[in-house]
C-alpha cells in the first residue's frame, strides 16, 4: 500500500523510519508517498546488516525534482517506492555499497543499484515489474541478475563458517523488550524469559505478551527460567514456580534453565550440576522438554557430562566466528544486535535443531501426541460409535 503524507506529517512509519526522511527535497512544501512495503524492507535491511541507522538521502521525489537530478520524471522515487540509502554500522562508518546491494536482494528488492564511486550510497525500490539490478558508475542499465557474483562477494559471509548453513534465526527476549512490533518481527524463532528466582511474583512482567505476540504469529516459541539457586531445594522451588507459569501454554521450544551467577560457580563443579539435575528433572517430569544455557566457558568447567549429554544446550557465547564450547548444542547466541519488529537491542540466537517436530511428536510441551497427526479424510459422512456391551467395549465408525 502506498500512503499520501503532508509536508509537516512527523509519523513514525516503524521502528527505524519517520515519514519526513522520505518528503521530497525539493524545497516546496507539498504532499509525498510512501510505500509501506518499502518501509518493511529497509526494517528488514535495517536487521540484516546490523545498522546503527540507515539515512534516507532521497525518497519520495515531485515530477520537476525528479527532472532536475536526472530522472525521467516517472520513475520510482515519483510513485513513493524507492529510496536512496546509506547504510551505517555501529562504529558509525558507512556500510559498503556491494553489501547492501547483496542484501538488498537477497530481502527482494525489484530495484537495487549502487550510485556512486565510494560505494556508499544505494537505490533500492519496490517496482511492479521486473527487476533493475544495476551500478551507475558502469551503467544505468541493469548489469547483473546475481550481486554476490558480480560483486565477488561470497554468500552468508556473517556466518563465517559452514557450521551456519542451514541454521534458523531467533532472538530471545525478556522484560528488556518491551515495545515489540510483532507484525514486524522475521525470527524463525523467540525464547522469551518467563521469569526468575524462587517466587511466584517474580514472573517476567513480558512473559505473557511476548508469548502472546508469538502465537499470534505463529512463531515457535521457547522459554527460559533464569536461576539464583544455590542449592538442590532452591532449585526445585524454582521448578515448581516455572510450572505454575507455563500451565496452559505450549511450546514449540525447550524450556531452558539460565545459570550464570558467580555466586552459583563458587560452589564448585559438582554441586552446580546437582542444582542444573534438580531442575531440569523436575521440569521434564511435567512434561517439558528441558535443557540448559549458559556461557561457553563455564559450560566446560562447571557442568558434568551427564547434563551436558543428556539435555538440550543453548551456548552464549558472542563476538567469535563459532562457540568455543566443544560439546554438542542446539542453540547458539552469537551476538547483540537489532531484528526486524524489536525496539533497542535484542539477543540474536542460531538453532540446528528441530525441536518443534521433535516436541510435538512426543507430546510434551503442552502438546498431544494427537496435535501431530493429519485429520481423517473421507468423501463420505462419517460417525465414530463406541458401544458398550456385556461388559466389553466396541468402538468403530458408522456411515452416516
Amino acid at each position: 500500500m502506498i500512503k499520501t503524507y503532508q509536508y509537516n506529517d512527523n509519523i513514525q512509519l516503524s521502528e527505524h523510519f519517520n515519514s519526513k526522511e522520505f518528503r521530497c527535497k525539493c524545497g516546496k512544501p507539498h504532499e509525498y508517498k510512501v510505500s509501506e512495503t518499502l518501509v518493511n524492507n529497509l526494517e528488514v535491511l535495517f536487521g540484516k546488516l546490523d545498522c546503527s541507522k540507515i539515512i534516507v538521502t532521497s525518497g519520495y521525489r515531485c515530477v520537476q525534482h525528479d527532472k532536475n537530478v536526472g530522472g525521467s520524471g516517472s520513475g520510482q522515487h515519483v510513485e513513493g517506492t524507492a529510496s536512496d540509502i546509506c547504510c551505517y554500522d555501529k562504529d558509525g562508518k558507512p556500510i559498503d555499497s556491494r553489501l547492501v546491494c547483496c542484501k538488498a536482494q537477497d530481502i527482494g528488492f525489484k530495484g537495487i543499484a549502487n550510485i556512486n564511486m565510494s560505494y556508499q550510497y544505494t537505490h533500492v525500490d519496490m517496482r511492479q515489474n521486473g527487476k533493475w539490478y544495476g551500478d551507475e558508475v558502469v551503467s544505468y542499465s541493469t548489469v547483473t541478475d546475481d550481486f554476490y557474483k558480480y560483486f565477488h562477494i561470497e554468500r552468508d559471509e556473517e556466518k563465517e563458517d559452514d557450521d551456519m548453513s542451514g541454521a534458523l534465526n531467533g532472538i530471545d527476549i525478556s522484560y528488556c523488550q518491551t515495545k515489540v512490533d510483532w507484525n514486524k518481527v522475521t525470527s524463525d524463532f523467540v525464547i522469551a524469559r518467563a521469569g526468575y528466582g524462587k517466587v511466584a511474583s517474580q514472573k517476567d512482567n513480558m512473559f505473557e505478551s511476548h508469548y502472546a505476540g508469538a502465537k499470534s504469529r505463529g512463531i515457535p516459541i521457547g522459554a527460559y527460567w533464569y536461576s539464583y539457586a544455590t542449592s538442590e531445594a532452591e532449585a526445585e522451588q524454582e521448578a515448581d514456580v516455572c510450572l505454575e507459569i507455563l500451565k496452559g501454554k505450549q511450546f514449540e521450544y525447550p524450556i531452558f534453565y539460565d545459570v550464570e551467577e558467580k555466586r552459583q560457580f563458587d560452589l564448585g563443579k559438582e554441586k552446580v550440576s546437582a542444582i542444573i539435575r534438580a531442575f531440569l528433572s523436575k521440569v521434564e517430569a511435567a512434561g517439558y522438554w528441558v535443557g540448559l544455557y549458559m556461557s561457553a566457558s563455564p559450560l566446560k568447567d562447571f557442568v558434568e557430562d551427564d547434563i551436558r549429554n543428556r539435555y538440550a544446550i543453548w551456548v552464549a557465547n558472542t563476538g567469535v566466528s563459532k562457540p568455543s564450547y566443544s560439546g554438542a548444542y542446539g542453540v547458539w547466541q552469537y551476538k547483540v544486535g537489532t531484528a526486524p519488529g524489536v525496539t533497542g537491542d535484542v539477543d540474536l540466537d542460531y538453532c540446528y535443531v528441530d525441536y518443534p517436530s521433535a516436541i510435538k511428536a512426543n507430546g510434551l510441551n503442552g502438546f498431544s501426541k494427537d496435535d501431530t497427526k493429519p485429520a481423517p479424510t473421507t468423501d463420505k459422512d462419517t460417525i465414530d460409535v463406541e458401544i458398550k456391551f456385556n461388559g466389553k467395549t466396541y468402538k468403530g465408525t458408522l456411515e452416516a
